[in-house]
């Protein structure tokens, strides 16, 4: 990752101007990895981020709301226990360790007075935030470890806190170029290599192998080692860490480095790598949390739609037994008028004569342990009870089939959604539609995270509908089946126009006619726009049918987004 010690250590430097003797006036743990302090310093609110979790960790303030749980977590409650209402007094890093140190003093929420050190490890899946008291001993720590788990250090409540074991060299403690060089010569011997940006991460504690290249690129020097460009390196470092210069982040290579950054700087602006890393996490993490959201739904759909379509098969092969009935029917009533002379016998078939056939021999299979009286009547049973379940079969199967169409049109739902609040909303129109996508017994693929922004969905929410101006018309496109059945039921008026590709999900598409007659360009831009919001989008040539509004009606009962039109028109898009 990026976030190294020389990030850590901008950040540090920033915050020290900025919360310094700052009150703590609020403590969240949004998610289990994460701490949020909320700090008033010198007439301004602030809000300390800080995330342990093993991709995104880092420490900065943050301007982006999160999401609190109702209920506050164990540690969290610990931190307001022993932190509210104290002041920052000091915060530091231990050189280019990726550890930052927090010192509070003050009369905490019991109107004692307070001297506690908040440690906020950053450093992967050891990413850690632990509280001690002014005697170095842990009162109480986000994650716990101990020696019995393999760990080199026990961090629970009561233990003396130890900071954490590295073999790597302290950059800091480098007096000048020239030893710089030597120590990249010797590890250069011992890694067997050249190329200076691994030398360097491997050398030195704090400097990732992304800050190395990314200086190199800034500096327009290679990844090779030699004296130019091992001096040039060492001065650029030192200027970042030493010069009270304002540093700022930048994107680099599809993550973010450092730059010295000397001109166009906001008046009174301290916050540049703070802001800078505030947005890109955050952007990062809307992603990953609405691709693991995504993926999450369309892993269960897909799962409820396999057990639909076995289902689906079992009922076929039920209805191809019904259509076997009047063969059952035809079995008994041949062998009961035959049973005369028929004798008494176990056999396994017998031929007689079918006399609704012109008396054509039919060969009958008989169950062996049994008469063949008794075969008559197990026929008879038999084609009664296919008889009698043949109707309610063929209503199951038409169930099975709405719930797989409805799944599909779903499933090509989520393929569009771009980004959380869109799967808020399928997920709600899902739990709305009585169709049951958990697996009974096991947990959810949607873990406790993912549901919390699903828990306060709202039977009426819409969302935002998309809405165009084609040739001076409203035309406006559902996102979701939600939306397609608001739209066509409740917005348009029954001389709009309504447009939907044939035979495919797709979104319905209303064109606000307002007692005007649309042009057949006019149309046709229409047509194309249900098209691309639609699964035939890449489609070379798709029918569109479209229809006045008061033409399409919604059966009762209907799963969201399914409706029947008649009087309709249809128009190619290619």
């Amino acid at each position: 990752m990026a976030y190294d010690g020389l990030v850590n250590y901008s950040i540090v430097k920033e915050l020290n101007k900025t919360i310094i003797n700052g009150k703590i006036d609020k403590i969240f743990e949004p998610n289990f990895d994460e701490i949020i302090l909320g700090i008033y310093s010198t007439g301004t609110k602030y809000a300390l981020d800080l995330v342990t979790n093993s991709r995104y960790y880092r420490a900065n303030l943050t301007t982006n709301a999160k999401t609190n749980p109702s209920q506050a977590p164990n540690f969290c409650m610990t931190l307001r226990k022993h932190l509210l209402g104290t002041h920052i007094t000091k915060i530091y890093t231990n050189n280019l360790e990726r550890i930052i140190f927090i010192e509070f003093e003050g009369y905490n929420k019991s109107k004692d007075f307070s001297n506690k050190k908040l440690i906020v490890e950053l450093m992967g899946k050891h990413s850690n935030i632990i509280l001690i008291d002014d005697e170095d001993m842990i009162i109480d720590a986000l994650k716990h470890f101990s020696l019995n788990s393999g760990s080199y250090r026990n961090i629970f409540s009561g233990e003396k806190y130890e900071l954490p074991k590295s073999d790597k060299l302290d950059f800091m403690d480098i007096s000048d170029k020239d030893e710089f060089y030597r120590v990249l010569e010797n590890n250069s011997k011992k890694l067997n290599t050249t190329n200076l940006s691994t030398i360097i991460s491997n050398t030195f504690t704090g400097i990732s192998k992304t800050s190395v290249v990314a200086f190199e690129d800034e500096l327009s020097i290679d990844n090779e080692l030699n004296k130019y460009n091992s001096d040039t390196l060492f001065e650029y470092i030192n200027k970042i860490i030493h010069i009270d210069t304002v540093v700022a982040g930048k994107e680099f290579d599809n993550d973010y480095s450092l730059t010295l950054k000397f001109d166009n700087v906001p008046s009174g602006e301290n916050l540049l790598v703070n802001f800078f890393l505030d947005d890109y996490y955050t952007n990062k993490e809307s992603k990953n949390t609405f691709v693991t959201y995504r993926d999450n739904l369309l892993k269960l759909i897909l799962g409820k739609l396999k057990k639909l379509n076995t289902r689906l098969d079992a009922v076929n092969e039920k209805i191809n037994d019904c259509r076997d009935a009047e063969k059952y029917r035809l079995y008994g009533e041949l062998i009961t008028s035959n049973l005369y002379k028929i004798n008494n016998e176990h056999i396994e078939k017998i031929t007689l004569d079918n006399y609704y056939e012109n008396n054509l021999p039919i060969t009958i299979p008989l169950d062996k342990s049994i008469t063949p009286s008794m075969n008559a009547k197990k026929f008879f049973k038999k084609y009664q009870k296919l008889k009698n379940s043949k109707e309610f079969i063929e209503q199951q199967k038409l169930s099975i089939t709405n719930d797989i169409n409805y799944l599909e049109s779903v499933f090509y739902e989520i393929e569009a959604a771009r980004n959380v609040e869109d799967i808020d909303e399928i997920y709600s129109e899902i739990r709305e539609s009585n169709i049951n996508i958990k697996k009974k017994g096991k947990k959810s693929n949607l873990n406790k995270s993912d549901k919390s922004i699903y828990k306060n969905s709202k039977p009426d929410k819409f969302g935002e509908i998309l809405k165009f101006d084609i040739d001076g018309f409203t035309v406006l496109v559902g996102k979701n089946n939600k939306q397609n059945d608001y739209l066509t039921t409740r917005l348009a008026s029954k001389d709009d126009l309504w447009f939907h590709v044939k035979d495919f999900q797709g979104s319905h598409v209303i064109l606000r006619t307002e007692n005007k007659i649309p042009s057949q360009e006019t149309i046709v831009k229409c047509a194309e726009l249900a098209k691309k919001y639609s699964k035939a989008n890449q489609t070379a040539n798709i029918m569109v049918d479209y229809s006045y509004v008061k033409f399409v009606k919604k059966p009762h009962g209907s799963k969201p987004g399914m409706v029947t039109y008649t009087n309709n028109k249809s128009i190619i898009v290619k």
